[in-house]
Protein backbone atom coordinates (compact mmCIF):
# COMPACT_ATOMS: atom_id res chain seq x y z
CA UNK A 1 0.00 0.00 0.00
CA UNK A 2 2.91 2.33 0.79
CA UNK A 3 4.57 1.81 -2.22
CA UNK A 4 1.83 2.28 -4.31
CA UNK A 5 1.10 5.83 -2.19
CA UNK A 6 4.96 7.11 -3.01
CA UNK A 7 4.32 5.94 -6.77
CA UNK A 8 0.82 7.83 -6.79
CA UNK A 9 2.82 10.76 -4.89
CA UNK A 10 5.78 10.75 -7.68
CA UNK A 11 3.22 10.81 -10.55
CA UNK A 12 1.51 13.70 -9.11
CA UNK A 13 4.35 15.55 -9.42
CA UNK A 14 4.23 16.64 -5.49
CA UNK A 15 8.31 16.50 -5.34
CA UNK A 16 10.91 18.53 -7.41
CA UNK A 17 14.24 20.27 -6.99
CA UNK A 18 13.35 23.19 -9.62
CA UNK A 19 10.50 24.01 -7.01
CA UNK A 20 13.44 24.84 -4.07
CA UNK A 21 14.01 28.81 -4.10
CA UNK A 22 16.93 30.34 -1.92
CA UNK A 23 16.04 33.55 -0.38
CA UNK A 24 19.21 35.99 0.22
CA UNK A 25 18.58 38.78 2.02
CA UNK A 26 20.61 42.06 3.29
CA UNK A 27 23.83 40.03 3.14
CA UNK A 28 22.47 37.04 5.41
CA UNK A 29 20.66 33.71 3.89
CA UNK A 30 17.83 32.65 5.66
CA UNK A 31 14.49 30.74 5.11
CA UNK A 32 15.47 28.42 2.45
CA UNK A 33 12.19 27.17 0.92
CA UNK A 34 13.01 23.46 0.16
CA UNK A 35 10.91 20.57 -0.66
CA UNK A 36 10.38 17.72 2.33
CA UNK A 37 11.06 14.26 1.15
CA UNK A 38 7.34 12.11 2.03
CA UNK A 39 9.68 9.46 2.61
CA UNK A 40 11.44 10.83 5.52
CA UNK A 41 11.44 12.69 8.54
CA UNK A 42 11.78 16.69 7.75
CA UNK A 43 14.64 16.37 10.37
CA UNK A 44 16.69 14.03 8.10
CA UNK A 45 17.34 17.28 5.66
CA UNK A 46 19.46 19.00 8.13
CA UNK A 47 22.09 16.06 9.05
CA UNK A 48 24.46 18.02 6.36
CA UNK A 49 24.14 21.61 8.55
CA UNK A 50 26.86 20.44 11.00
CA UNK A 51 27.87 17.94 13.69
CA UNK A 52 26.56 19.75 16.60
CA UNK A 53 23.33 20.96 14.66
CA UNK A 54 22.81 17.20 12.65
CA UNK A 55 19.88 15.60 13.04
CA UNK A 56 19.28 11.68 13.34
CA UNK A 57 17.13 10.17 10.97
CA UNK A 58 14.14 9.70 13.01
CA UNK A 59 10.72 8.91 10.95
CA UNK A 60 8.58 9.15 8.04
CA UNK A 61 7.08 12.65 6.99
CA UNK A 62 3.93 11.80 5.51
CA UNK A 63 1.91 14.08 2.80
CA UNK A 64 -1.37 13.83 0.66
CA UNK A 65 -1.92 17.37 -1.27
CA UNK A 66 -3.26 18.18 -4.73
CA UNK A 67 -1.05 18.87 -7.53
CA UNK A 68 -1.30 23.09 -7.80
CA UNK A 69 0.26 25.88 -10.02
CA UNK A 70 3.80 25.75 -7.88
CA UNK A 71 4.73 29.07 -9.02
CA UNK A 72 1.35 30.25 -8.32
CA UNK A 73 1.44 28.93 -4.54
CA UNK A 74 4.86 29.87 -3.59
CA UNK A 75 3.67 33.88 -3.67
CA UNK A 76 0.94 32.50 -1.21
CA UNK A 77 1.46 33.76 2.83
CA UNK A 78 1.61 30.66 5.69
CA UNK A 79 -0.26 33.13 7.73
CA UNK A 80 -3.31 33.38 4.96
CA UNK A 81 -4.83 36.24 6.78
CA UNK A 82 -2.51 39.16 6.40
CA UNK A 83 1.17 39.49 4.85
CA UNK A 84 2.20 37.81 1.65
CA UNK A 85 5.67 36.11 2.81
CA UNK A 86 7.55 35.38 -0.05
CA UNK A 87 10.44 35.46 -2.02
CA UNK A 88 9.35 38.98 -3.45
CA UNK A 89 8.86 40.58 -0.14
CA UNK A 90 11.39 38.93 2.16
CA UNK A 91 13.80 41.74 1.39
CA UNK A 92 11.35 44.49 2.29
CA UNK A 93 9.92 42.41 5.31
CA UNK A 94 13.40 42.95 6.41
CA UNK A 95 13.98 46.36 5.81
CA UNK A 96 10.93 47.35 8.15
CA UNK A 97 12.21 44.92 10.86
CA UNK A 98 15.19 47.10 10.80
CA UNK A 99 14.18 50.52 10.91
CA UNK A 100 10.25 49.92 12.90
CA UNK A 101 9.45 53.44 11.89
CA UNK A 102 9.55 52.83 8.69
CA UNK A 103 7.10 49.49 8.89
CA UNK A 104 4.16 50.84 7.29
CA UNK A 105 5.73 52.07 4.42
CA UNK A 106 7.92 48.84 3.66
CA UNK A 107 4.78 46.34 4.07
CA UNK A 108 1.94 45.82 2.01
CA UNK A 109 -1.03 43.84 4.32
CA UNK A 110 -3.76 42.10 2.44
CA UNK A 111 -6.63 40.64 4.16
CA UNK A 112 -8.26 36.83 2.73
CA UNK A 113 -12.00 36.71 2.21
CA UNK A 114 -11.93 34.65 5.12
CA UNK A 115 -11.02 37.52 7.36
CA UNK A 116 -13.07 40.28 7.86
CA UNK A 117 -12.52 40.99 11.70
CA UNK A 118 -12.54 44.79 11.88
CA UNK A 119 -9.83 44.22 14.79
CA UNK A 120 -7.68 42.48 12.07
CA UNK A 121 -8.75 45.03 9.48
CA UNK A 122 -7.30 47.88 11.58
CA UNK A 123 -4.19 46.06 12.53
CA UNK A 124 -1.38 47.95 11.68
CA UNK A 125 1.79 47.05 10.95
CA UNK A 126 3.81 48.11 13.53
CA UNK A 127 1.18 46.62 16.03
CA UNK A 128 1.85 43.35 14.25
CA UNK A 129 5.55 43.30 14.40
CA UNK A 130 5.61 44.03 18.18
CA UNK A 131 2.73 41.95 19.33
CA UNK A 132 0.68 44.57 20.57
CA UNK A 133 3.46 45.97 22.63
CA UNK A 134 4.48 42.61 24.56
CA UNK A 135 7.93 43.01 22.10
CA UNK A 136 10.19 46.00 22.70
CA UNK A 137 10.96 48.28 19.89
CA UNK A 138 14.66 48.26 20.16
CA UNK A 139 15.03 44.57 20.31
CA UNK A 140 17.90 42.66 18.51
CA UNK A 141 16.98 42.27 15.00
CA UNK A 142 19.02 39.34 14.04
CA UNK A 143 19.69 37.00 16.81
CA UNK A 144 15.80 36.13 16.94
CA UNK A 145 14.83 36.07 13.37
CA UNK A 146 11.20 34.89 15.18
CA UNK A 147 10.60 37.80 17.77
CA UNK A 148 10.07 39.81 14.24
CA UNK A 149 8.32 36.91 11.98
CA UNK A 150 6.42 35.26 14.06
CA UNK A 151 3.39 37.64 12.80
CA UNK A 152 3.64 36.60 9.37
CA UNK A 153 2.62 32.78 9.71
CA UNK A 154 -0.55 33.46 11.93
CA UNK A 155 -3.74 35.39 12.28
CA UNK A 156 -3.58 38.76 14.55
CA UNK A 157 -4.45 37.65 17.89
CA UNK A 158 -8.04 38.59 19.65
CA UNK A 159 -6.73 39.23 23.23
CA UNK A 160 -4.62 42.23 23.50
CA UNK A 161 -2.31 42.84 26.17
CA UNK A 162 -3.18 45.60 29.00
CA UNK A 163 -1.26 48.45 29.20
CA UNK A 164 -0.40 47.63 32.45
CA UNK A 165 1.07 44.30 31.67
CA UNK A 166 3.22 46.02 28.99
CA UNK A 167 4.60 48.35 31.48
CA UNK A 168 5.51 45.56 34.14
CA UNK A 169 7.17 43.84 31.27
CA UNK A 170 9.63 47.05 30.41
CA UNK A 171 10.11 47.60 33.52
CA UNK A 172 11.02 43.73 34.66
CA UNK A 173 13.42 43.89 31.71
CA UNK A 174 15.21 47.04 33.32
CA UNK A 175 15.91 44.94 36.56
CA UNK A 176 17.09 41.63 34.68
CA UNK A 177 19.21 44.18 32.57
CA UNK A 178 20.94 45.59 36.12
CA UNK A 179 20.27 42.28 38.32
CA UNK A 180 20.70 39.48 35.71
CA UNK A 181 23.44 37.15 35.32
CA UNK A 182 27.40 38.34 35.22
CA UNK A 183 26.15 41.74 36.33
CA UNK A 184 27.92 43.62 39.31
CA UNK A 185 24.58 43.12 41.22
CA UNK A 186 24.65 39.37 40.56
CA UNK A 187 28.13 38.98 41.65
CA UNK A 188 27.61 40.83 44.81
CA UNK A 189 24.43 38.93 45.69
CA UNK A 190 26.23 35.56 45.29
CA UNK A 191 29.40 36.48 47.61
CA UNK A 192 26.76 37.47 49.79
CA UNK A 193 24.99 34.01 49.64
CA UNK A 194 28.11 32.11 50.09
CA UNK A 195 29.33 34.01 52.88
CA UNK A 196 27.00 36.33 54.63
CA UNK A 197 28.15 38.97 56.60
CA UNK A 198 25.27 38.58 59.40
CA UNK A 199 24.54 34.62 59.91
CA UNK A 200 21.12 34.36 58.64
CA UNK A 201 20.61 37.56 57.25
CA UNK A 202 21.43 39.06 53.52
CA UNK A 203 21.99 42.37 52.53
CA UNK A 204 21.45 41.60 48.68
CA UNK A 205 20.12 44.33 46.26
CA UNK A 206 18.56 41.61 44.03
CA UNK A 207 16.50 38.87 44.45
CA UNK A 208 16.44 35.81 42.26
CA UNK A 209 14.15 32.93 41.18
CA UNK A 210 16.04 29.69 39.07
CA UNK A 211 14.11 27.66 37.32
CA UNK A 212 15.03 24.37 36.94
CA UNK A 213 13.69 21.59 34.04
CA UNK A 214 11.07 18.39 35.48
CA UNK A 215 9.24 15.90 32.91
CA UNK A 216 8.56 16.93 29.31
CA UNK A 217 8.69 19.78 27.42
CA UNK A 218 5.00 20.79 27.41
CA UNK A 219 5.36 20.74 31.31
CA UNK A 220 8.65 22.80 31.38
CA UNK A 221 6.89 25.46 29.64
CA UNK A 222 4.10 25.66 31.32
CA UNK A 223 6.35 25.69 34.54
CA UNK A 224 8.41 28.31 33.34
CA UNK A 225 5.57 30.53 32.43
CA UNK A 226 4.36 30.08 35.42
CA UNK A 227 7.64 30.84 37.38
CA UNK A 228 7.98 34.20 34.85
CA UNK A 229 4.91 35.35 36.45
CA UNK A 230 5.82 35.15 39.78
CA UNK A 231 9.03 36.85 39.44
CA UNK A 232 7.01 40.08 37.80
CA UNK A 233 4.92 39.84 41.14
CA UNK A 234 7.42 39.75 43.52
CA UNK A 235 10.56 41.55 41.81
CA UNK A 236 12.49 38.73 41.14
CA UNK A 237 14.97 38.00 38.38
CA UNK A 238 14.03 34.83 36.48
CA UNK A 239 17.38 32.65 35.39
CA UNK A 240 16.32 29.15 34.17
CA UNK A 241 18.99 25.93 34.30
CA UNK A 242 18.37 24.98 30.70
CA UNK A 243 21.18 22.16 30.57
CA UNK A 244 22.11 20.72 27.44
CA UNK A 245 18.92 19.25 26.30
CA UNK A 246 17.18 22.82 26.25
CA UNK A 247 20.59 24.50 24.42
CA UNK A 248 19.34 26.40 21.32
CA UNK A 249 15.45 26.22 21.73
CA UNK A 250 14.48 29.59 22.39
CA UNK A 251 15.63 32.98 21.83
CA UNK A 252 16.70 35.05 24.96
CA UNK A 253 13.60 37.03 25.96
CA UNK A 254 15.15 40.06 28.05
CA UNK A 255 16.59 42.45 25.19
CA UNK A 256 20.28 43.42 26.46
CA UNK A 257 20.58 40.26 28.87
CA UNK A 258 20.48 36.86 29.32
CA UNK A 259 18.40 34.18 31.22
CA UNK A 260 20.13 31.73 31.30
CA UNK A 261 22.02 30.38 34.61
CA UNK A 262 25.57 30.64 34.43
CA UNK A 263 27.37 27.59 34.24
CA UNK A 264 29.62 28.70 37.63
CA UNK A 265 26.12 29.17 39.54
CA UNK A 266 27.29 28.09 43.28
CA UNK A 267 23.72 26.21 43.87
CA UNK A 268 23.53 24.28 41.12
CA UNK A 269 23.06 20.25 41.69
CA UNK A 270 23.02 19.90 45.50
CA UNK A 271 26.46 21.62 45.35
CA UNK A 272 25.46 22.93 48.73
CA UNK A 273 22.58 22.06 51.06
CA UNK A 274 19.75 24.44 51.18
CA UNK A 275 16.71 24.55 52.88
CA UNK A 276 13.60 23.25 51.77
CA UNK A 277 10.16 25.16 51.48
CA UNK A 278 8.07 22.15 53.23
CA UNK A 279 10.68 21.66 55.70
CA UNK A 280 9.93 25.96 56.49
CA UNK A 281 6.75 25.60 56.60
CA UNK A 282 6.71 22.67 59.34
CA UNK A 283 9.31 25.03 61.42
CA UNK A 284 6.93 27.87 60.74
CA UNK A 285 3.61 25.91 62.05
CA UNK A 286 5.94 24.58 65.40
CA UNK A 287 7.19 27.99 66.15
CA UNK A 288 3.94 29.81 65.26
CA UNK A 289 4.23 31.86 68.77
CA UNK A 290 7.87 32.97 67.44
CA UNK A 291 8.85 34.39 63.68
CA UNK A 292 11.17 31.88 62.20
CA UNK A 293 14.32 32.99 60.18
CA UNK A 294 14.27 32.76 56.85
CA UNK A 295 17.46 31.22 54.82
CA UNK A 296 18.97 32.89 52.04
CA UNK A 297 18.28 29.70 49.14
CA UNK A 298 15.75 27.79 49.30
CA UNK A 299 14.27 24.64 47.35
CA UNK A 300 10.81 25.78 46.45
CA UNK A 301 9.19 22.26 45.27
CA UNK A 302 5.86 22.67 43.70
CA UNK A 303 5.73 19.86 41.24
CA UNK A 304 3.11 16.92 41.33
CA UNK A 305 4.12 13.90 42.99
CA UNK A 306 2.74 10.88 44.34
CA UNK A 307 2.00 12.05 48.00
CA UNK A 308 1.03 15.30 46.93
CA UNK A 309 0.85 16.86 50.16
CA UNK A 310 -1.00 20.87 50.54
CA UNK A 311 1.81 23.51 49.61
CA UNK A 312 -0.15 26.24 50.72
CA UNK A 313 1.38 28.49 48.30
CA UNK A 314 -2.08 30.07 47.46
CA UNK A 315 -1.78 31.47 51.29
CA UNK A 316 -0.59 35.48 52.17
CA UNK A 317 1.32 33.93 55.25
CA UNK A 318 3.55 31.42 53.04
CA UNK A 319 4.31 34.43 50.35
CA UNK A 320 4.93 36.41 53.35
CA UNK A 321 7.72 33.99 54.55
CA UNK A 322 9.14 33.49 50.77
CA UNK A 323 9.00 37.44 50.47
CA UNK A 324 12.08 37.11 52.87
CA UNK A 325 14.19 34.42 50.79
CA UNK A 326 16.98 36.31 48.52
CA UNK A 327 17.01 33.03 46.40
CA UNK A 328 14.19 30.81 45.40
CA UNK A 329 15.10 27.31 43.16
CA UNK A 330 12.21 25.95 41.51
CA UNK A 331 10.78 22.29 40.32
CA UNK A 332 7.62 21.78 39.34
CA UNK A 333 6.08 20.14 36.39
CA UNK A 334 2.88 22.65 36.86
CA UNK A 335 0.86 25.65 35.36
CA UNK A 336 0.29 26.92 38.90
CA UNK A 337 -0.73 30.69 37.39
CA UNK A 338 -4.25 29.46 39.12
CA UNK A 339 -2.97 29.45 42.51
CA UNK A 340 -0.86 33.32 42.46
CA UNK A 341 -4.93 34.90 41.10
CA UNK A 342 -5.83 33.54 44.19
CA UNK A 343 -3.20 34.98 46.65
CA UNK A 344 -5.05 38.02 48.25
CA UNK A 345 -2.30 40.01 48.24
CA UNK A 346 -1.78 39.28 44.33
CA UNK A 347 -5.12 39.50 43.35
CA UNK A 348 -5.11 42.96 42.58
CA UNK A 349 -2.00 43.50 40.74
CA UNK A 350 -2.85 40.64 38.36
CA UNK A 351 -6.43 41.72 37.64
CA UNK A 352 -4.42 44.91 36.03
CA UNK A 353 -2.19 42.85 34.26
CA UNK A 354 -4.94 40.34 32.96
CA UNK A 355 -8.20 42.17 32.86
CA UNK A 356 -9.21 38.51 30.88
CA UNK A 357 -8.19 36.39 33.47
CA UNK A 358 -8.15 33.47 30.72
CA UNK A 359 -5.16 35.15 28.37
CA UNK A 360 -2.10 34.67 31.23
CA UNK A 361 -0.41 32.40 29.20
CA UNK A 362 -1.56 33.43 25.86
CA UNK A 363 0.78 36.66 26.52
CA UNK A 364 3.63 35.52 28.36
CA UNK A 365 3.79 32.16 26.37
CA UNK A 366 4.20 34.57 22.78
CA UNK A 367 6.48 37.21 24.87
CA UNK A 368 9.18 34.36 26.52
CA UNK A 369 9.14 31.46 24.03
CA UNK A 370 10.43 32.76 21.00
CA UNK A 371 12.03 30.04 18.76
CA UNK A 372 15.98 30.30 18.22
CA UNK A 373 17.05 30.93 14.36
CA UNK A 374 17.54 27.31 14.08
CA UNK A 375 14.55 26.04 15.18
CA UNK A 376 12.40 29.23 13.57
CA UNK A 377 13.78 28.45 10.08
CA UNK A 378 12.91 24.59 10.70
CA UNK A 379 9.17 25.83 11.38
CA UNK A 380 9.02 28.80 8.89
CA UNK A 381 10.41 25.91 6.23
CA UNK A 382 7.57 23.37 6.81
CA UNK A 383 4.79 26.04 7.34
CA UNK A 384 5.67 27.55 3.82
CA UNK A 385 5.84 24.23 2.25
CA UNK A 386 3.01 22.31 3.30
CA UNK A 387 0.41 24.84 5.37
CA UNK A 388 0.91 27.59 2.84
CA UNK A 389 -2.01 28.93 0.78
CA UNK A 390 -4.55 26.57 1.98
CA UNK A 391 -8.44 27.12 2.91
CA UNK A 392 -7.87 25.75 6.11
CA UNK A 393 -5.41 24.11 8.92
CA UNK A 394 -6.03 21.47 10.95
CA UNK A 395 -4.11 20.43 14.02
CA UNK A 396 -4.03 16.64 15.42
CA UNK A 397 -1.93 16.41 18.51
CA UNK A 398 -2.25 12.99 19.57
CA UNK A 399 -1.41 11.54 23.02
CA UNK A 400 -1.48 7.69 23.65
CA UNK A 401 0.51 4.71 24.65
CA UNK A 402 2.13 1.99 22.52
CA UNK A 403 -0.55 -1.12 22.80
CA UNK A 404 -1.33 -1.27 18.75
CA UNK A 405 -4.92 -2.12 19.90
CA UNK A 406 -5.03 1.06 21.59
CA UNK A 407 -3.99 3.05 18.43
CA UNK A 408 -6.67 1.70 16.56
CA UNK A 409 -9.30 2.80 18.95
CA UNK A 410 -7.91 5.95 19.48
CA UNK A 411 -7.75 6.69 15.61
CA UNK A 412 -11.87 5.47 15.69
CA UNK A 413 -12.33 8.19 18.49
CA UNK A 414 -10.27 11.07 16.46
CA UNK A 415 -12.60 10.54 13.17
CA UNK A 416 -15.42 10.69 15.26
CA UNK A 417 -15.12 13.58 17.02
CA UNK A 418 -13.27 15.44 14.22
CA UNK A 419 -15.95 14.05 11.20
CA UNK A 420 -18.99 14.93 13.92
CA UNK A 421 -17.86 18.65 14.54
CA UNK A 422 -16.76 18.55 11.11
CA UNK A 423 -13.04 19.77 11.72
CA UNK A 424 -12.48 16.79 8.81
CA UNK A 425 -14.32 16.13 5.82
CA UNK A 426 -16.55 12.82 5.73
CA UNK A 427 -15.15 10.57 3.24
CA UNK A 428 -16.85 9.81 0.02
CA UNK A 429 -18.05 5.91 -0.17
CA UNK A 430 -19.38 5.50 -3.56
CA UNK A 431 -17.83 5.64 -6.50
CA UNK A 432 -18.93 9.16 -7.72
CA UNK A 433 -17.26 11.60 -9.98
CA UNK A 434 -16.69 14.65 -7.77
CA UNK A 435 -13.92 17.15 -9.23
CA UNK A 436 -11.19 17.83 -6.81
CA UNK A 437 -10.93 21.51 -7.74
CA UNK A 438 -14.48 22.27 -6.57
CA UNK A 439 -14.28 23.44 -2.76
CA UNK A 440 -11.85 23.97 -0.44
CA UNK A 441 -8.24 22.71 0.55
CA UNK A 442 -7.22 21.75 3.81
CA UNK A 443 -3.83 21.28 5.31
CA UNK A 444 -4.37 18.26 8.23
CA UNK A 445 -0.90 18.55 10.73
CA UNK A 446 -0.26 15.43 13.19
CA UNK A 447 1.66 15.13 15.59
CA UNK A 448 2.22 12.19 17.43
CA UNK A 449 4.91 9.97 18.98
CA UNK A 450 3.94 7.38 16.10
CA UNK A 451 2.95 7.35 12.63
CA UNK A 452 0.30 5.32 12.77
CA UNK A 453 -1.95 7.91 13.14
CA UNK A 454 -0.57 9.96 9.82
CA UNK A 455 -0.25 6.93 7.88
CA UNK A 456 -4.14 6.16 8.80
CA UNK A 457 -5.18 9.06 7.86
CA UNK A 458 -2.89 9.78 4.70
CA UNK A 459 -4.04 6.94 3.32
CA UNK A 460 -8.08 7.20 3.82
CA UNK A 461 -7.71 11.14 2.34
CA UNK A 462 -5.51 10.04 -0.61
CA UNK A 463 -7.61 6.29 -1.58
CA UNK A 464 -11.27 8.28 -1.09
CA UNK A 465 -12.46 11.31 -2.14
CA UNK A 466 -14.64 13.34 0.67
CA UNK A 467 -18.55 14.33 0.59
CA UNK A 468 -17.30 17.78 -0.11
CA UNK A 469 -15.26 17.47 -2.53
CA UNK A 470 -12.35 19.37 -0.15
CA UNK A 471 -8.59 18.06 -0.24
CA UNK A 472 -6.86 16.94 2.52
CA UNK A 473 -3.09 16.97 2.77
CA UNK A 474 -1.96 14.91 6.08
CA UNK A 475 1.58 16.05 7.20
CA UNK A 476 3.75 14.11 10.36
CA UNK A 477 7.22 16.36 10.45
CA UNK A 478 8.11 13.56 12.74
CA UNK A 479 7.36 10.27 14.92
CA UNK A 480 9.67 9.63 18.18
CA UNK A 481 8.10 6.43 19.26
CA UNK A 482 9.07 7.30 22.67
CA UNK A 483 9.64 10.25 25.02
CA UNK A 484 12.93 10.99 25.65
CA UNK A 485 13.41 13.62 28.52
CA UNK A 486 17.09 14.43 28.13
CA UNK A 487 17.47 14.93 24.47
CA UNK A 488 18.25 17.96 22.87
CA UNK A 489 17.20 16.90 19.35
CA UNK A 490 13.78 15.63 20.30
CA UNK A 491 13.41 18.39 22.46
CA UNK A 492 14.08 20.74 19.18
CA UNK A 493 11.30 18.26 16.96
CA UNK A 494 8.54 19.06 20.12
CA UNK A 495 9.00 22.84 20.41
CA UNK A 496 8.45 22.38 16.10
CA UNK A 497 5.24 20.98 16.56
CA UNK A 498 3.92 22.77 19.56
CA UNK A 499 4.37 25.61 17.29
CA UNK A 500 3.01 24.31 14.00
CA UNK A 501 0.14 23.50 15.98
CA UNK A 502 -0.45 26.79 17.19
CA UNK A 503 -0.33 28.32 13.84
CA UNK A 504 -3.35 26.07 12.53
CA UNK A 505 -6.98 27.46 12.59
CA UNK A 506 -8.22 24.26 14.43
CA UNK A 507 -7.48 21.89 17.51
CA UNK A 508 -7.95 18.23 18.07
CA UNK A 509 -5.97 17.86 21.73
CA UNK A 510 -5.52 15.21 23.96
CA UNK A 511 -6.92 15.46 27.39
CA UNK A 512 -4.41 16.76 30.15
CA UNK A 513 -1.56 16.71 27.86
CA UNK A 514 1.00 20.42 28.62
CA UNK A 515 1.65 19.80 24.84
CA UNK A 516 -1.11 20.25 23.72
CA UNK A 517 -2.07 22.99 26.30
CA UNK A 518 0.99 25.18 24.97
CA UNK A 519 0.34 25.17 21.71
CA UNK A 520 -3.63 26.24 21.94
CA UNK A 521 -2.15 28.93 24.09
CA UNK A 522 -0.14 30.51 22.06
CA UNK A 523 -2.67 30.14 19.19
CA UNK A 524 -5.26 31.95 20.96
CA UNK A 525 -7.39 28.59 20.16
CA UNK A 526 -10.02 26.55 21.76
CA UNK A 527 -9.65 23.05 21.00
CA UNK A 528 -11.56 19.78 20.83
CA UNK A 529 -10.08 17.92 23.70
CA UNK A 530 -10.68 14.14 23.20
CA UNK A 531 -11.64 12.59 26.09
CA UNK A 532 -9.81 9.50 28.11
CA UNK A 533 -11.01 5.90 27.12
CA UNK A 534 -12.65 4.23 29.57
CA UNK A 535 -11.86 0.69 29.56
CA UNK A 536 -10.11 0.98 25.63
CA UNK A 537 -14.40 2.15 25.05
CA UNK A 538 -14.31 5.15 23.41
CA UNK A 539 -17.02 7.68 25.03
CA UNK A 540 -20.01 9.57 24.25
CA UNK A 541 -19.46 12.25 22.84
CA UNK A 542 -16.23 11.14 21.95
CA UNK A 543 -14.62 14.96 22.58
CA UNK A 544 -15.03 18.17 24.06
CA UNK A 545 -14.58 22.14 23.27
CA UNK A 546 -12.76 23.89 25.52
CA UNK A 547 -14.23 26.61 27.59
CA UNK A 548 -10.49 28.34 27.33
CA UNK A 549 -7.38 28.15 25.62
CA UNK A 550 -5.66 28.39 28.99
CA UNK A 551 -3.58 25.23 30.38
CA UNK A 552 -5.29 23.18 33.03
CA UNK A 553 -3.64 23.11 36.79
CA UNK A 554 -3.97 19.99 37.59
CA UNK A 555 -3.55 19.82 40.89
CA UNK A 556 -4.79 22.98 42.54
CA UNK A 557 -5.27 23.02 46.58
CA UNK A 558 -6.83 20.97 48.72
CA UNK A 559 -7.45 22.64 51.87
CA UNK A 560 -8.04 27.04 52.80
CA UNK A 561 -5.62 29.09 54.63
CA UNK A 562 -6.54 27.65 57.59
CA UNK A 563 -6.49 23.73 56.75
CA UNK A 564 -9.73 23.04 56.07
CA UNK A 565 -11.13 20.86 52.60
CA UNK A 566 -12.09 22.58 49.97
CA UNK A 567 -14.17 20.72 47.96
CA UNK A 568 -14.99 21.88 44.97
CA UNK A 569 -12.52 24.22 43.43
CA UNK A 570 -15.05 26.53 41.53
CA UNK A 571 -16.91 27.65 43.91
CA UNK A 572 -14.18 27.94 46.47
CA UNK A 573 -12.11 30.45 44.51
CA UNK A 574 -13.66 33.39 42.35
CA UNK A 575 -13.28 32.76 38.41
CA UNK A 576 -12.17 29.47 38.53
CA UNK A 577 -14.06 26.44 36.72
CA UNK A 578 -13.09 22.43 36.82
CA UNK A 579 -11.23 21.92 33.49
CA UNK A 580 -12.82 19.48 31.22
CA UNK A 581 -10.24 17.25 31.14
CA UNK A 582 -9.48 16.77 34.71
CA UNK A 583 -12.56 17.77 36.72
CA UNK A 584 -10.20 17.66 39.84
CA UNK A 585 -7.98 20.70 38.06
CA UNK A 586 -8.98 23.64 37.51
CA UNK A 587 -8.34 26.97 35.29
CA UNK A 588 -8.94 30.86 35.02
CA UNK A 589 -12.28 31.89 33.43
CA UNK A 590 -12.77 35.66 32.94
CA UNK A 591 -15.41 37.80 33.57
CA UNK A 592 -17.62 37.17 30.55
CA UNK A 593 -17.59 33.44 31.28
Amino acid sequence: MMNSIEVTVERMGLVSDRYRISLVVLCTTFLILCGVSYKHSIFDHFESVSKEQAFEGGGQNLGSTVQVNRDSEADKTCEGRGQNLTHKNLGSTVKAIADSEAVSKNFSFTNSAKDSSPLTRNHTTTDKLLLDGLIVSGSDKISCLSRFQSYLFRKASLYKPSRYLITKLRKYEDLHKRCGPHTRHYNKTMKELIRPRNKGHSSTLCKYMVWTPVNGLGNRMVSMASAFLYALLTDRVLMVDFRDEMTGLFCEPFPNSSWILPNDFSFRDGRRHFETYQNMLKKDRENSSRQVSSPLVLHLNLQHTSDNPEKFFHCDHSQDLLSNVPLLILSSDQYFVPSLFIVPSFSQELSKMFPERDTAFHHLGRYLFLPSNHVWGIISRFCQAYMAGKDQRIGLQIRTFPDLSAHQVKMDQILRCAIRNKVLPELELRDSMISPWKNQTKSVLVTSLYSYFGESLMTMYLTRPTVTGDIVGVYQPSHEEQQKFDDNMHNIKALTDIYLLSLCDVLVTSSTSSFGYVAQSLGGLKPWILLKLVDENIPDPPCVQDFSMEPCFHYPPKHDCMGKPLHKNGKAFPYTRACLDQTSGMKMVSDRE
